[in-house]
């Protein structure tokens, strides 16, 4: 007899990021398909934009996501949708068709929390049993563990999220958007040389950006003689130090032996 394996389509565009996937039960992709919402270097992404940006290409990445996984609208069990956290405007815009597909096709409709989405793709990915999360991306900057049937959060971040902190200062030295501020950052500073010291603020569990981010503005309007380059690579290293000591502690708090990064980029 042949075995029937259960079929999720999920619908995800809670920022700039619009994406449409067909998963297994097993935890197989079998399409994963993205449109991002690029806005002009030295600018960010607005919800109304952003918005009618997912309503102009879900239905295109709908069709190409099917397509990908060699499926049809029939052979799909469950449809799936991000709830939540992210930007009002464009995650309602892909509830509506999430809920509107589900009435056509005669499907259960399935909310996921954004957040818990991440650590679980993670677990299925790496196969890590128990691990301590480091949950980062441009609305978040947390350190989670499962303690006592529950997602826990351990510390976090007391004012901008790691990834807020690398997409301002990119607009401010008018970084391209594509594919992300935070990427571009990165290969810029793959060619920095001199480590400059900036602010380094962990509070227990928790951790400060903004300072940085201050600091980092200031700097550039002195006209310091320091290169782009130089200002990427320092700021790398400190945000990401900072994000090891408060996991390293997290995690001789919990008593685990597993980490996963989980990266929204």
């Amino acid at each position: 007899f042949s075995v029937v394996v259960m079929l999720a389509l999920g619908l995800e565009g809670s920022a700039n990021k619009l994406g449409v996937g067909v998963v297994n039960e097993n935890g197989d992709l079998l399409s994963n398909v993205r449109h991002t919402f690029v806005t002009p270097p030295g600018t960010g992404f607005l919800p109304r934009e952003t918005a009618y940006h997912h309503q102009a290409f879900i239905l295109k990445l709908v069709k190409e996501a099917l397509a990908q996984a060699h499926v049809e609208p029939h052979d799909i069990n469950i449809i799936a949708y991000t709830m939540g956290p992210g930007m009002g405007a464009p995650l309602r815009s892909v509830a509506v068709v999430a809920r509107v597909l589900a009435q056509l096709w005669g499907k259960p409709l399935v909310p996921v929390n954004h957040c818990v989405a991440h650590i679980e793709m993670g677990r299925i990915v790496s196969h890590a049993q128990d691990p301590i999360v480091l949950y980062v991306s441009g609305g978040n900057t947390q350190v989670i563990a499962y303690s006592l049937k529950r997602y826990r959060i351990f510390g976090e971040t007391i004012d901008i999220a790691i990834g807020n902190c690398l997409d301002r200062f990119a607009r401010t030295i008018h970084l391209s958007n594509d594919p992300s501020p935070g990427f571009n950052v990165e290969q810029l500073a793959k060619a920095g040389k001199k480590f400059i010291e900036m602010p380094y603020v962990v509070k227990g569990m928790d951790v400060s950006f903004s300072g940085i981010l201050t600091f980092l503005k200031q700097t550039l309007k002195e006209k310091r003689e320091l290169t782009v380059e130089d200002l990427c690579y320092s700021l790398q290293e400190t945000l990401f130090a900072m994000l090891v000591e408060i996991t390293e502690r997290a995690m001789a708090h919990c008593g685990k032996s597993e980490v996963i990064n989980d990266y929204k980029r």
